[in-house]
């Protein structure tokens, strides 16, 4: 059975930064109340030329770079997001297309903020199946967009971001041990963003009653939060028979600063032990566990052979946790030059859309 090994990451976010003291002159709000509260001091904000396909696509190609990989070679695209481009098609096909992914499937994975840990089980679960080599994870927000800029509880705690991570096969132990994941619909309208849906489509009566914002009972997904969180932790490790000493770091879903003091205490373990960043994004939802890694890894905080757990909460309600051996790129015997698949990506898309449009015409003549 092969390993499912952790070999490219990459990550994306947008220059635009919204400050405390920006958000102090949209709502009634300061500095000092919002990093007491959450520790966040600033978070990142989509252009109007963002979105999670195009943030995603840049963290995709960051990673298969690492990685030393074609995206032609890609066997399968997960991504996943809270806020995705569209109820259909997914953002996974969109990136598909926009990194010119010939071969790969495509879908995306809906389970809010934890995404990104089930994401990463699925890929691994498929390379482990013998089904697929090589795997693209991704998760992208662009959160901004559903946030109502009038309510301080929530317009305080959200940013925008993209990561990736490559997943391959290898004979090598190692990589992705061991993943939990849970689920409680019984607290699904603890956190929801209600209007968009089939229940809620989108009508005057739903904008004006402000169901496309998020929502959230923020006491209570504090509460749900701070139960589950080293639950997951303790649980993913047992699997594999190890314990938090054995583990070189762990990294959060970047929600709340005082939520991972909280995990860190249930666990009896030092806080600096946790990769934690932030107060300089705020909670990019299925974005944050790649973000925070890539950036412990890009500091050399995360080396090769550590044993990292990856764990999070998010609505649903949902949690995970995984266990992985951090690898790096496997051995290659030539460097791959990821840029001309840019262009290559887009020269395809084109052509593709032109003979599209000359099958529909001849098609027409034909009847």
């Amino acid at each position: 059975m092969p390993f499912a090994h952790i070999t490219g990451w990459g990550m994306y976010v947008p220059e635009p930064i919204l400050t405390n003291e920006d958000l102090s002159k949209l709502v009634e709000t300061s500095d000092e109340w919002i990093r007491e509260r959450t520790g966040i001091r600033e978070r990142r904000i989509a252009r109007d030329t963002d979105f999670p396909s195009t943030m995603g696509a840049e963290a995709a190609l960051q990673a298969l770079k690492i990685a030393n990989l074609a995206p032609t070679e890609l066997d399968l695209i997960i991504c996943a997001s809270s806020s995705p481009e569209y109820i259909f098609p997914s953002t996974a096909c969109i990136i598909q297309d926009r990194i010119g992914a010939t071969k790969a499937g495509a879908f995306d994975l809906q389970a809010a903020c934890t995404g990104f840990v089930y994401a990463l089980n699925m890929g691994a679960q498929a390379i482990r199946s013998g089904s697929v080599k090589n795997v693209l994870v991704i998760g992208t927000e662009a959160l901004s967009r559903f946030v109502n800029w009038k309510d301080r509880n929530t317009c305080i705690l959200f940013g925008d971001g993209a990561g990736a991570f490559v997943l391959q096969a290898s004979d090598q132990p190692g990589g992705v041990m061991s993943a939990v994941m849970h689920s409680d619909g019984s607290g699904a309208d603890t956190l929801s963003l209600p209007g968009g849906g089939s229940r809620h489509p989108a009508t005057e009566a739903t904008v004006r009653e402000g169901k496309h914002f998020i929502q959230m009972d923020g006491k209570e997904v504090f509460r749900f939060a701070t139960r589950v969180m080293g639950r997951a932790v303790t649980e993913a490790l047992e699997q594999v028979h190890l314990t938090t000493n054995d583990v070189q770091w762990i990294v959060p879903h970047q929600a709340n600063y005082r939520i991972i003091e909280s995990a860190a205490k249930h666990l009896k373990t030092p806080l600096n032990k946790f990769v934690v960043n932030v107060e300089r994004y705020g909670n990019t939802s299925t974005a944050s566990i790649p973000i925070a890694t890539i950036e412990a890894a890009q500091k050399s905080q995360i080396k090769t052979k550590d044993k990292v757990v990856f764990v999070a909460f998010g609505a649903g309600l949902t949690w995970g946790a995984m266990v992985v051996e951090w690898t790096g790129p496997l051995p290659a015997k030539k460097k791959v030059r990821i840029e001309p698949y840019r262009l290559f990506a887009r020269l395809r898309s084109f052509f593709r859309r032109v003979l599209r449009r000359l099958e529909g015409i001849l098609a027409r003549k034909e009847l």
